[in-house]
């Protein structure tokens, strides 16, 4: 058996509190956005295609302020690590956040895996990191969206989900996969 369990839509997330490279916290229960909180939870320094998705969301920041969407980046490595990457990938509006817990990330949904050793980037793995995820949550902390991964690879598009949030918004569209028991 797993302790891996989906979040489901229009229910509660589960409690999520990180530190800020720069200073700060992250609190999801604190979040006040107008419309949604976007939580991207990246593989961490060693990936080179979180690195390509986190500076595509650094240039899109403003997109997603424009609909009331607050954005924060989450891995489970270390300070160092995460100062290295906001200064390195050039992540200066971005608010990124470090330390996850393997235990809140199984919490999320997400799937953990074990070190590789060195990446394309010559980075070594953690031994342990969560696998990626984006989660758009309301201002009532429910969940409205989730895509979690297995791979580091196939991502959604963050064009998509600008498009996705304008029709969302536009006609308030409901979350879906709401189903808890058949």
């Amino acid at each position: 058996m797993t302790d891996l369990v989906p979040l489901l839509p229009r229910q509660p997330v589960p409690p999520l509190a990180v530190d800020l490279v720069g200073g700060g916290r992250f609190d999801i229960s604190a979040e006040q956005p107008d419309n949604f909180s976007m939580v991207v939870f990246y593989r961490g320094l060693h990936c080179p295609i979180c690195r390509t998705q986190l500076r595509d969301l650094e240039a899109r920041l403003g997109d997603f302020a424009g609909r009331g969407t607050s954005v924060v980046a989450i891995s489970s490595d270390t300070r160092e690590r995460a100062e290295q990457t906001k200064r390195d990938w050039g992540l200066p509006g971005l608010r990124l956040g470090y330390g996850l817990d393997l235990a809140t990330a199984r919490s999320w949904g997400l799937f953990v895996s074990t070190s590789r050793g060195k990446t394309s980037l010559g980075i070594e793995e953690p031994g342990r990191f969560s696998e990626p995820g984006i989660f758009l949550v309301r201002p009532d902390r429910s969940l409205y969206f989730a895509s979690v991964q297995t791979m580091p690879f196939a991502r959604p598009h963050l064009q998509d989900i600008l498009g996705a949030l304008d029709f969302v918004l536009k006609n308030n569209y409901p979350a879906r996969g709401e189903v808890v028991r058949l």
